[in-house]
């Protein structure tokens, strides 16, 4: 049973991302992050008979908004493994690749998953609940100086230092088990005049080190430079500076740190031509209707 995109996620920047892919009818597609399915449904709108589209979640979640066409499949994986079931599949090429990074509405607002600090409940955060070690018990196993590589690395807190060490403290007393409790434990070193702010970069960077996003991301990039056809166009949907900062040097250098390899007349040698020099953000109308799409960015790239 389908439910409505709507629902579950309300896809950012959708018109601008389908139309900076270029969707050939016959093409075949990858939508690396299904969630709601609204970035889905939009492709398969302008494919034609012999277009397939091939969508990937982690979370079986996102299950129940497959769609019913016999030119979608819905792949029950994570994003990094694209190249392998791709030829699994025994598609050789595709033409264009869609991955929105942003957390959906439905992991947010379901309490029992654990990723908001608006209910109580078991820390979690696990996007594939599978996966072994959940939010909590990365906290268990890290100590002061490992908390905050995880902070420094993915939160942008003015005293990550002074965080992770209130929370290693809070966890000689009691577990650090739940979203009220790791709210209570970081509290005492946050700006009380940004204290939501401040508690939502702490509960990101350690959702990101949970699901090793940026491992993921990372991986996901570098299949994606194999799995396109030339002239097939990557479009990434970036939430926060580490991830944007990734796919940025990804399409400028052909990898995601940026590092630069030139030519003999010392010009950057990229298998990727960048579409959006800048990235495209949303409209003001865009964000008053949808404000959780107000730090999306979108950056588009054309395999050379």
């Amino acid at each position: 049973m389908e439910t409505s995109a709507s629902v579950y996620h309300i896809p950012a920047l959708l018109p601008e991302a389908i139309n900076l892919l270029q969707i050939k009818p016959q093409g075949i597609y990858i939508d690396a992050t299904f969630g709601g399915g609204g970035h889905s449904r939009a492709i398969m709108k302008a494919l034609g008979e012999k277009g397939h589209l091939y969508s990937f979640d982690r979370d079986m979640d996102a299950y129940a908004n497959r769609i019913d066409d016999n030119r979608f499949t819905f792949v029950h994986s994570n994003f990094r493994f694209i190249e392998n079931f791709m030829r699994f599949y025994g598609v050789d090429k595709v033409d264009g690749i869609l991955a929105d990074l942003g957390v959906s509405f439905h992991h947010f607002d379901s309490a029992d998953r654990g990723f908001s600090f608006r209910n109580d409940a078991p820390l979690d955060m696990r996007m594939n609940r599978l996966a072994s070690l959940s939010a909590a018990d990365i906290i268990e196993r890290a100590d002061e100086k490992e908390l905050l590589r995880i902070l420094t690395r993915y939160a942008d807190l003015k005293r990550p230092l002074n965080v992770a060490r209130v929370i290693a403290k809070a966890k000689q007393d009691n577990p650090i088990d739940s979203t009220f409790r790791l709210a209570e434990a970081a509290r005492p070193a946050l700006d009380p005049r940004q204290e939501k702010k401040e508690l939502a970069q702490v509960f990101q960077a350690l959702r990101i080190e949970t699901n090793d996003e940026t491992g993921d991301l990372r991986r996901f990039l570098e299949a994606s430079a194999r799995v396109l056809k030339p002239g097939g166009r990557l479009a990434v949907l970036t939430y926060h500076s580490v991830e944007d900062r990734m796919v940025k040097n990804f399409m400028k250098t052909g990898n995601a740190d940026g590092i630069e390899e030139k030519d003999f007349f010392g010009r950057v040698s990229s298998p990727w031509k960048v579409i959006t020099r800048k990235p495209v953000e949303p409209s003001q109308k865009e964000i008053e209707e949808n404000p959780r799409s107000r730090s999306a960015k979108l950056r588009v790239a054309e395999l050379a």
